[in-house]
Order: structure tokens, then C-alpha cells, then sequence
């Protein structure tokens, strides 16, 4: 490795790219030694053809095997410990955050789905799948799936697999008391997203006589909380009728009412909603990084401002914008930056009051500032 690559693994960093290799070739998905300036041990990657040369599992020699994986799921596991016993659905193992970068493993009640960023790393991953199965009795049955990070080149990804069991298509998982439908089979959306879950649990006292309109409402996991904790109203709205179906079915499953289920796009329901003089004291926005609609495309951190605004022109007075971005690229700074320019379009002010994380089965390493990507904001507006 060159220099600067050196300085950074010797700071944890668990990434090469190859541009910092000097020497040597290996094939996608052999284990390979890292050697710094010098010829200094660095620990033992895997190697891959894509826009990373190798990603690092070991800062010291040695093999990757039996004995050191199951040391790593060990370690995951006591820091999921801190997880109740009324959640059946969480986060495993967080790959780079969990010294095992590119892999992650969700548990799906009986079911894990096991999610790689690459397919040098599914030998490792079904290996480590195995050492899980062992250690939690409870397992029957786990998935495979491959997913790509954008800057590797476009490539037709293969379905999720089975790796072991023979479960349903769907499985029923409980989080803080809540019951939720899942799809294990549909890999990473699978229907849940778990690093929400110590948000919904700081919101659940503060939904009681609270409207609430959900936008990008997804499979209703806040719709569902914010009404089982005592919100009077609530409006959940999505551009997919199939989203919107598996809502439906998670309110029936906690026998709730499912209030105003609308499948449109989300700035067509807010200009309806302000032309209507329809106002609401919580609007919870979550969108995707990405997404099409007949009204245009939605582009992450461009179309915050408009979003904002558009959210602020149907809050009441003293109302609170939970807003959400899982954008790795968008800073807090300009996270902040993008609020406060929708506020200054509606002649509003807008004051921080909570900032969430992810709870512990989502950690996020200091030496890997890329796993710090969720920005989740409760904000009063005057």
C-alpha cells in the first residue's frame, strides 16, 4: 500500500482503493496480506476487482477462519444484547461497524437475510450466516442477498437465495410491542427499517391527540406507532399501492384503524392539502435518496428546500417536521442548511429539538466516518 493508504489503515480505516495499491494482483474474493510502506504488517483483506481494491477483516495477520469468525459474531452479539425482548427485528452484524465490512445480517424473527456489497464477499458472508445459525437456536432459515454500491459499474444483480431452511414468504416480527409483515425474500426491503426503531420509541410519547401526516409513508411503520400511541388522525401517503397494501396489513395486525392510506406523490397531496386549509401538528418526512413519479424525479438533497416548504405550508403553528435523510453524501451541515432555506421560503423559523440515531444494533464506528449516514431531526416550527 502507498503511503496515504497506510496512515488510514493504521487508523482503522478498513478500505483500500485501487489507486493505493503498489504491488500485487489478486483475483475478487481471495485473502490476501496488506503491506504498508516499509513492508509493515496491515492485516488481512479479501480482495475485489470494483471501485475498492480490498476490504481489510483483520488488522493483524492471520486466517479468516473458524475460530475468528466466530469471534466477530460474538462480539456482535453481545452489543445486540442491548436490544429487548420485544423486538424480533434488528441488525445483526453492520459490516464495516462490525470489523466486517460489505457484510450485513438482519434477523427477521426466525429468518436472517444476509445482505453483501459485493460478490467476492458471499463465501465469507455464508460462512459467517453458518456461525450465526449456531449461535441463535431460534434460526431456521436465512436469505442471500446481493446488493451494489453505485460506483461499481451497472451489472444485473442476481434474486435473493436461499441459503438454508424453508420458511414462508412472509413472517410476522414484533418491535417494542408492535407487530409488523415482513418479506425476508425481497432482501433489504424487506418490508422494516430497523434503524428507525429508537426514533419510533422516543416519538411514541408524543403522538397522543396528535394529527400526523406521514409522507413517504413506506409500509406505515410511524403511521402505525404514532396511532396505537394515541394520534387522533393520521395520513399516510406513498406513490406505491403496494407499499400502502403492506400498511394496511400491518394496522390490521395491531387492530388498529389505518386512517387515510393515498397512494399519489407527496408534493401533489401537500399543495392539495394547503389549497384544503388542511393542517396537521406532525408531519414526519422520510423520503428515499431517490425516486421517479409522473410529477418528476426526486433527487435527494436538491429537492430538501422545496420538500420542507411544502411540508411547512400545512404545520400549524408550534407543530414539530420530523425529518429524515439517510444520505451517506448529505451532511448535517447541509442537512441543516437545506431545512433552513424551506423555512426562510415560508417566512417560518424552525428550532431543533431532538436529534435521533439508531439504536445499538446499528453502531457506527469513529473510525469509519461513512457509517454515520442517518440524520433524524424533530423540528418546532413557529
Amino acid at each position: 500500500m502507498n503511503a496515504y493508504s497506510t496512515g488510514w489503515l493504521k487508523r482503522g480505516f478498513p478500505w483500500v482503493y485501487p489507486a493505493e495499491v503498489v504491488r500485487g494482483r489478486a483475483r475478487p474474493g481471495e485473502v490476501v496480506q496488506l503491506r504498508g510502506e516499509g513492508g509493515s504488517a496491515l492485516g488481512t483483506a479479501i480482495a475485489d476487482a470494483g471501485w475498492l481494491a480490498a476490504r481489510r477483516f483483520r488488522s493483524t495477520p492471520g486466517p479468516l477462519d473458524e475460530a475468528w469468525q466466530n469471534d466477530r459474531v460474538r462480539a456482535a452479539l453481545r452489543l445486540r444484547a442491548a436490544v429487548g425482548p420485544d423486538t424480533t427485528a434488528l441488525r445483526l452484524v453492520n459490516a464495516e461497524s462490525d470489523e466486517l465490512p460489505g457484510i450485513r445480517v438482519d434477523r427477521w424473527g426466525p429468518e436472517l437475510v444476509v445482505s453483501v456489497d459485493s460478490a467476492s464477499l458471499v463465501k465469507l458472508a455464508c460462512a459467517l450466516a453458518g456461525r450465526l445459525h449456531e449461535a441463535l437456536p431460534i434460526i431456521t432459515g436465512a436469505w442471500l442477498a446481493e446488493r451494489r454500491d453505485p460506483r461499481d459499474a451497472a451489472c444485473r444483480l442476481p434474486s435473493p437465495r436461499r441459503l438454508f431452511g424453508e420458511g414462508a414468504e412472509s413472517v410476522v416480527v414484533e418491535e417494542l410491542g408492535l407487530h409488523f409483515e415482513v418479506q425476508p425474500s425481497l432482501g433489504k426491503d424487506a418490508g422494516l427499517f430497523t434503524d428507525m426503531r429508537q426514533n419510533r420509541a422516543w416519538l411514541s410519547s408524543h403522538w397522543r391527540g396528535a394529527r400526523v401526516l406521514n409522507l413517504f409513508a413506506h409500509t406505515g411503520a410511524f403511521s402505525v406507532s404514532a396511532r396505537a400511541h394515541g394520534a387522533d388522525e393520521v395520513v399516510s401517503v406513498d406513490l406505491s399501492d403496494a407499499y400502502l397494501a403492506r400498511a394496511r396489513r400491518n394496522f390490521e395486525l395491531n387492530g388498529l384503524d389505518s386512517g387515510d392510506l393515498l397512494a399519489e406523490d407527496a408534493f401533489k397531496a401537500l399543495d392539495r392539502f394547503r389549497r384544503q386549509g388542511r393542517r396537521f401538528n406532525r408531519v414526519v418526512v422520510d423520503p428515499p435518496g431517490f425516486s421517479h413519479s409522473e410529477a418528476g424525479a426526486w433527487q435527494g438533497e436538491k429537492e430538501w428546500p422545496r420538500l420542507a416548504a411544502a411540508c411547512l405550508r400545512v404545520l400549524e403553528p408550534g407543530g414539530w417536521l420530523i425529518a429524515a435523510s439517510n444520505l451517506g453524501t448529505q451532511s448535517p451541515k447541509h442537512f441543516g442548511a437545506a431545512l433552513a432555506e424551506g423555512a426562510d421560503r415560508t417566512e417560518r423559523r424552525l428550532r431543533l429539538i431532538h436529534e435521533g440515531t439508531p439504536g445499538p444494533d446499528h453502531p457506527s464506528a469513529l473510525h469509519f466516518p461513512e457509517a454515520r449516514y442517518l440524520k433524524f431531526w424533530v423540528l418546532e416550527a413557529d
